[in-house]
């Protein structure tokens, strides 16, 4: 795998917990609050989404004001575009 196929998988796996997220954010948000602290809410969000720990981070650093349906669908479509250019399309 090179570097290019390498970055675009990493972005893809964030934008994946991004929607994720966005689609259960009334969980997300239940599980942020209920978590005693950062590392706690990044495990938890893990858990919740079924993502790794920078997916994890990502969604904890997301702004609430990203939390609406145009900028879901900008994300979903960014995914996509990323996910033509890899050769097994994944």
């Amino acid at each position: 795998m090179d570097e290019d196929e390498r970055q675009t998988r990493q972005e893809l796996m964030i934008l994946y917990a991004l929607v994720q997220a966005m689609d259960r954010r009334n969980e997300v948000f239940q599980t942020i609050e209920d978590s005693e602290g950062r590392d706690e809410a990044i495990r938890r969000l893990g858990q919740l989404l079924g993502v790794g720990e920078l997916g994890s981070r990502a969604v904890l650093d997301l702004q609430a004001r990203r939390f609406t349906r145009d900028q879901r669908q900008a994300l979903a479509s960014r995914a996509e575009e990323l996910r033509s250019k890899l050769p097994d399309g994944r």
